[in-house]
């Protein structure tokens, strides 16, 4: 399949794996931001072939995850409402609140539904107009364009029973949050390929000029990753500190000029929560004046709900690269994918769900590199 076997093949994986440890020369540590990535580097065991020298630190991009806790907990306030119809995408409903999560609200009766669109969220206000109808609109760059369609759809067409729980978060900020926070470890930056697809990657420069580090924009197959992390190392060991665009298939710098004039034309820029990390200063999208109507946290009247995190649950550091999941106390024992502590391993983007998933139940004190030093 085009783009896809050509990307899998174990030889070409050996040879770069290879490269990359003639060239390094000292330990650096990568981070690869976001968490599909992770899952395809513990997957493929991508990890434990390279040098090493290279630590790969996974970050907080994966959009459940990051979804803060007062968010799900609004989610839950509004779909036990009983003239609410709550429409979500399937990975948002066993992502744990302070009390229970969307698929309990269900069992006890609510109307929450799985869409596979926002748009279909639209559909349902329109065959329902006497009943308010809610969508949860999470996620980073490359969700927001549908999201943010939905609404201008339901303005144009006056369905004034839809509205969406808004919790849109950025890679740019969360990347300068990791640059400035104490004990920060990173020397670079895998960057995302599809939320690049979307925004290009103009906004990367200043990051690379600020902070002296190297961000490559890769894909998600593993030679798309150690491609990525070849380039990483090759700037790393020559001290440039510049992007780079490794997924030219998809990504340009320009990005999807469609989809960032959607999102200007419904979203602007405000301070944002992560769900573990705390407040990031300008990291995150609300619905701009005009939309302001199809606001359902403004709509049932949530914003003072308090919320209560797990005091077992190591999440945020995990989302902030300072542990990996398996040095976690909880992980696999109080913590499962059937009793999750945390969004982290529930989501199918978690980096505790990709440990867990693919055996990585224990920390590795000496990982098997071999692969990388006989290539």
């Amino acid at each position: 399949m085009k783009h896809l076997t050509e990307y899998r093949d174990g030889e070409t994986a050996k040879r770069l794996a290879g490269e990359i440890a003639r060239r390094v020369t000292r330990p650096w540590a990568i981070m690869e931001v976001c968490g599909g990535q992770t899952h395809s580097i513990i997957r493929n065991g991508i990890d434990q072939i390279l040098p090493n020298e290279i630590e790969m630190i996974h970050g907080p991009g994966c959009p459940v995850c990051v979804t803060p806790l007062d968010v799900i907990d609004k989610a839950l306030a509004i779909a036990s409402h009983p003239d609410v119809i709550f429409c979500s995408f399937g990975d948002m409903l066993r992502v744990p609140g302070s009390q229970g999560d969307l698929f309990q609200v269900k069992a006890d009766g609510g109307d929450v539904r799985v869409v596979y669109s926002p748009l279909d969220a639209v559909k349902i206000a329109r065959e329902n107009p006497d009943r308010e109808v809610v969508f949860l609109a999470i996620g980073f760059e490359t969700t927001a364009p549908a999201n943010a369609m939905a609404v201008k759809l339901a303005h144009d067409q006056r369905v004034e029973n839809f509205s969406a729980l808004v919790s849109h978060v950025l890679v740019p900020p969360a990347i300068e949050a990791i640059m400035n926070s104490p004990g920060n470890r990173v020397n670079a930056f895998l960057a995302a390929g599809h939320v690049c697809s979307v925004t290009g990657f103009s906004h990367y420069h200043p990051l690379c000029d600020r902070y002296k580090v190297p961000i490559v924009i890769t894909g998600f197959e593993p030679l798309d990753l150690l491609e990525g992390i070849r380039r990483c190392v090759v700037q790393l060991e020559s001290g440039s500190a510049h992007v780079e665009n490794a997924y030219p298939r998809v990504v340009s710098e320009q990005g999807n000029e469609a989809a960032r004039a959607i999102l200007d034309d419904v979203f602007e820029t405000t301070d944002r929560n992560w769900r573990g990390i705390g407040s990031i200063p300008q990291s995150g999208w609300r619905l701009r004046e005009t939309y302001r109507n199809f606001d359902a946290e403004s709509k049932f009247d949530v914003s003072t709900i308090r919320t209560q995190e797990s005091p077992l649950c190591r999440a945020g550091d995990v989302l902030k690269g300072a542990i990996k999941p398996n040095q976690c106390a909880a992980f696999g024992t109080q913590c499962t994918p059937r009793s999750p502590l945390g969004a982290t391993m529930v989501s199918a983007e978690g980096a505790c769900a990709a440990y867990y998933n693919y055996g990585r139940l224990v920390p590795l004190e000496a990982p098997n590199k071999n692969v990388a030093e006989q290539a």
